[in-house]
């Protein structure tokens, strides 16, 4: 056989493989790897959309919680596993931005992932106990001036976005506030409805409630446009706070190495999942919001994702932000 004809019948051989390689995924089960708890925002979120990706992929996606140090080891746990497709990774604004520029890691969080979908957005919004005597943001940044160092602020673990959102806000406003810790969400509001502190940087869905019900103020949304589960609340950039815009976004991942065509297939399962009629209406009671088709690509979680490491790791470094 002549060199030419060699490399025909290679290149034929190669071509063959890729499609049956396509074709037989999955042919096992997938392991989803949560980086936190059962009963966490993402461990529900991931829970409730496996029920629809079965159905897309044809196989069990099987949840497997890895939790610690922010997400970072459930990630590395992700990261280290072989790059064939049955072993995803969902993770999130804190984890998979924040974190990394934290806690001490032994992968790159842009190169050592590949990027499959962006998932779903959350609004974040400024809480206050009831009695905190602001009505709005602007008298709330008033307040804040009038009383230096004496605001106290929630933070859900070092570097969580309660913790970034409220960081933020302070230097937007040239406000200062007290920082207190807190290991959960769940301590945090209670203490807010105690009185015990004045303000958190909270996920609007988990907090509808109990602002309805008038426990806490809800002063402003953190997103680029208002929450439409409550209309009435203002954008910060509205309030008059421009360029304090912080998501509490969710996105999907393998291993580095993993073939393009097996991505290609979870993407499609991915979007598949997101814009089943039912699905989506099962979210948005969440308080989920879907991206546009458009932002749901490989390339497009990429993109998006290099940008928001791009704002957030100056500003989480220049804070000297350690681990708890």
């Amino acid at each position: 056989m002549t060199k030419w004809g060699w490399a025909l019948a290679l290149a034929a051989v190669l071509t063959g493989s890729g499609i049956a390689h396509a074709q037989t995924y999955p042919s096992r089960p997938i392991t989803m790897i949560v980086p936190y708890p059962p009963g966490c925002p993402t461990d529900s979120l991931a829970r409730l959309i496996v029920d629809r990706l079965r159905t897309a992929l044809g196989q069990p996606v099987i949840i497997e919680n890895v939790s610690g140090a922010a997400g970072t080891i459930g990630m590395t746990r992700a990261v280290r596993a072989a790059p064939d497709g049955y072993t995803i990774n969902i993770g999130q604004w804190a984890s998979h931005v924040s974190a990394p520029a934290i806690y001490p890691v032994t992968f790159d969080v842009l190169k050592d992932f590949e990027p499959v979908s962006l998932l779903t957005n959350a609004s974040l919004w400024m809480l206050s106990r009831k009695d905190l005597p602001a009505g709005n943001v602007q008298e709330l940044i008033a307040w804040l001036k009038a009383n230096p160092d004496k605001a106290t602020a929630a933070t859900v673990g070092a570097g969580s976005a309660a913790h970034l959102c409220a960081l933020y806000f302070q230097e937007k406003t040239g406000t200062r506030l007290q920082f207190v810790p807190y290991r959960g969400t769940g301590p945090a509001l209670q203490d807010l409805l105690g009185g015990t502190i004045d303000l958190l940087c909270a996920e609007a869905s988990n907090t509808l409630p109990q602002v309805q019900a008038g426990r806490f103020k809800a002063y402003a949304v953190m997103s680029k446009n208002r929450w439409s589960p409550a209309p009435d609340v203002p954008t910060m950039e509205e309030a008059g706070v421009p360029g304090l815009v912080i998501s509490f976004w969710h996105g999907l991942w393998v291993p580095k190495g993993t073939p393009k065509d097996i991505i290609a297939r979870l993407n499609a399962a991915g979007v598949e999942t997101l814009t089943d009629p039912a699905m989506r209406q099962r979210l948005i009671d969440i308080g989920q919001e879907i991206p546009p088709r458009d932002q749901l690509t490989p390339e497009a979680l990429a993109a998006f994702h290099k940008i928001e490491i791009e704002k957030w790791w100056p500003i989480i470094k220049a804070a000297g932000i350690k681990p708890e």
